[in-house]
Parts: structure tokens; sequence; C-alpha cells
């Protein structure tokens, strides 16, 4: 199936960090956010790419343009130089298609713009190209093609350390809680939409607001739990999802994990979080 990312907003909260990147391009290790989206999809077999671009379009389009294969993987080097063998490329058979869908376009817009590289295509797949997840998605899929449903999408624990406070009719507050020991689910994206979708969407509108509203009307629309790993979103988060990606076991590299098995994997995390005893 072709993957749509949406990858042109401005990316506010990553900004200051950002020093003039647009929001997919700031990196985990020496790899950008986006690369590692990209190849959480190609894994599972789904290498034809639609980027939506917006803010600086040129320099995503810059970066697959220029990409090194031998600088961002392992390889072999014989005969001084001349004789180079890849020991795992990555992007050479993707297929990515870039599409300036406006600055200021919201995501509802930016998939409109795009319908026509969709034709043929029955069902797709589409996200965000911030969040990094080690959601099964083979099984997402199959859920949602069994089924009569328009769209679906990931319902997932919101990443960020904040609590949820509850208050009575007189203001006094009567609870505090750490928002991941509620049941408080959040759009984590990885939409998984047929194309009848664009049956529910007028142009200018947002994605997850109307044309959802007049899903779920219709009891069209499938939301899918995980609650494994899932973050992507501020400064703070770009920080810990570097330390955890520099311990080698970044759950989001499901492509790393044929031949362990599921209780190292489960092992080496935490509550969502991945730890070393190195």
């Amino acid at each position: 199936m072709k993957v749509v990312l949406f990858c042109g907003g401005l990316g506010t909260r990553l900004r200051d960090h950002a020093d003039g990147l647009p929001k997919p391009l700031v990196a985990i290790g020496y790899r950008p956010i986006l690369w590692h989206v990209m190849r959480y999809y190609a894994h599972y077999g789904h290498k034809d790419f639609i980027l939506c671009l917006g803010y600086k379009a040129d320099k995503i389009k810059e970066y697959f343009l220029n990409y090194n294969e031998f600088a961002n993987n392992d390889f072999t080097m014989a005969k001084g130089k001349k004789d180079l063998h890849h020991a795992a490329p990555d992007v050479h058979d993707w297929n990515i298609t870039f599409v300036d869908t406006g600055l200021k376009s919201n995501i509802g817009m930016r998939l409109m713009l795009v319908k026509q590289y969709l034709e043929g295509e029955e069902m797709f797949l589409a996200n965000y190209s911030d969040g990094l997840t080690d959601l099964p998605l083979d099984k997402m899929v199959h859920e949602f093609s069994a089924s009569d449903k328009v769209a679906s999408f990931v319902c997932s624990t919101p990443s960020q350390s904040f609590h949820v406070v509850s208050l009575d009719e007189d203001k006094n507050v009567n609870g505090i809680e750490y928002v991941k020991n509620t049941n408080l689910i959040v759009n984590a994206g990885y939409f998984v939409l047929r194309r009848s979708v664009f049956d529910y969407i007028n142009f200018g509108e947002e994605l997850v607001l109307e044309p959802f509203q007049r899903l779920m009307k219709q009891k069209r629309l499938l939301g899918y739990r995980h609650d494994g790993f899932w973050a992507m979103d501020t400064f703070k988060e770009q920080q810990e999802l570097t330390d955890i990606y520099n311990t080698g076991q970044a759950p989001w590299e499901v492509w790393k994990r044929e031949g362990v098995s599921e209780e190292a994997i489960v092992a080496s995390q935490r509550g969502g979080v991945v730890v070393s005893d190195v």
C-alpha cells in the first residue's frame, strides 16, 4: 500500500531545537525522524511514499536527493574504495513522491492535494511524520481490511509527562493522577484509510474534525488501541528518544527484531521506556 506522510507543518514545538530544519528532519541518532518513520513502514513491505511537503520543503528534498546509503549503513570496502558492498541497504528500493501541499495547509487539505497520486488504491496508509512506535502494523491493517470501516487510527496513552486533574462543582481539586496511570488515550496517528474517505472530506476541512465526525455518526471509524511504545512531539521527547536510540534497543526499530525473542524485547522495556544495564 502507498504511505502518505504529512511533512509540511511548521513544527513550532521543536523549532528552537531544529536550527532551521523542518521538524521531520530533526535527528534521532544520526538519521532524521522521517527516515525512522519510513523505515518502519518499509519493514512491513510498504515502500511507496507520498510526502506532503510545506515548510522548508527544499530541505527534505535535498536530504533524499543527496542520500548516501554507504554513509548511513554498514558496508564492506575493498580494493582501495573501488569495490563497496552494502551489508544492509535501506532506501534503494523506496519510491518517494514529493508534493508541495502548502505552508499552512491542515492535514485534511494536504491529503486532498495528493488524491491524484492515490488513483487505483483501494486502501492506503497515512501518518504524521514525527511519531515513533512499535505498533504491529500488519495486525492493524488485517483487522481494518476485514471490517467495513472507512478509516482507522491508533489510540495510545499520551507520551508526554503531565498530570490529569479533576475538580468538583466548587472547583475543589479532588483528584491528581499521572496521565499514564489513567485510561486516557489520544490520537497517535498511523492511519489506515480506504479511498472512500475522500467522500467524507470537503476541501479545507481538518481530517480528524469534520470528516471523522461524519464517519463516527455512521460507525465507520475504527480505533486501534496500542499500549506499547509510542512517542515524539516535543524537544524533551527528542532528547529522550535519542538516549533510547543510543542504547541500541530502540523499540520502534522493528526491522532489527528478527531472531530476537519476545521475552528479550519485553525485558528491555519498562513502562514504554527502554533501559540498559550497561
